[in-house]
């Protein structure tokens, strides 16, 4: 976490974290997507602007509500399917930044690795992201476990790219 200059309101966390799963990278790449993560992330409700919009297009936005209602909006930055996905991240007045996953192959399925570029742009929203920095180790373990356990339910899988 670093803070702003004197007087500033908001801090910037730059975070990483990895962890395999046991599926070839361009079945597991979709599970990474707005519309893939509403497979396996209770919650998750992408309300796209656009009709029938491709959410792997660059320029594609979206928007999520999180556990308070706040709207957080979406932007394809970067995307080359099967290998890796960018997303610009806004939520108003809390904090803007990017997320970014990638895939590589292994011998047993494949290696994520999820990284967030995050900057508060608030005090309350400084407090609540170093939060998220002090767990994300933990947040990203989540991510894997519940990935296992939809899998392990005989959960459905979107079409691999």
């Amino acid at each position: 976490m670093t803070a702003g200059p004197e007087g500033s309101v908001g801090s910037r966390a730059v975070l990483r974290d990895e962890f395999e799963l046991p599926l070839a990278r361009r079945a597991a790449f979709r599970l990474f997507t707005a519309r893939g993560e509403e497979h396996w992330v209770p919650g998750w409700v992408p309300s796209f602007f656009v009709h029938d919009a491709d959410d792997l297009e660059v320029g594609t936005v979206w928007q999520t509500r999180d556990d308070r209602d706040r709207p957080t909006t979406w932007i394809v930055l970067d995307c080359e399917p099967g290998r890796g996905v960018r997303y610009a991240r806004v939520a108003e007045r809390w904090t803007a930044g990017t997320v970014t996953v990638e895939l590589d192959d292994t011998e047993g399925g494949c290696r994520v690795r999820v990284a967030y570029d995050l900057t508060a742009t608030t005090t309350d929203a400084a407090a609540d992201l170093e939060r998220f920095a002090d767990g994300y180790a933990a947040y990203i373990a989540e991510w894997r476990s519940t990935i296992l356990d939809h899998l392990a339910a005989g959960g459905e899988l979107p079409e691999p790219v």
